[in-house]
């Protein structure tokens, strides 16, 4: 395995990881009604949007740098598109 598709396996984990994370922030958000939890959640989804945002262009690049039509740089691009998609799409949960 190249060194790029190990980083890229990586990157496919950690953002299974901080997809689910933002899922759970958003049912957290959904049931509270502890307005000091709703902002430390705020903030925590906001510093793992960030991390999303940094893989999605670390995927870019990698998807540079490989000729491949089909790999998997290719689909760490889908997967961050998707959660960041599903993040804009629910960000009104974060008006409190």
């Amino acid at each position: 395995m190249e060194e790029s598709q190990s980083i890229t396996n990586t990157l496919l984990i950690e953002i299974d990881v901080l997809t689910n994370r933002i899922r759970n922030i958003r049912e957290s958000l959904k049931t509270t009604q502890n307005k000091g939890l709703k902002e430390r959640l705020y903030y925590e989804n906001k510093n793992i949007f960030q991390r999303v945002n940094e893989i999605y262009r670390i995927a870019e690049f990698l998807n540079k740098t490989n000729s491949e039509k089909i790999n998997f740089s290719n689909l760490l691009i889908e997967k961050t598109k998707r959660t960041i998609i599903e993040n804009i799409y629910e960000s009104n949960l974060f008006l409190f």
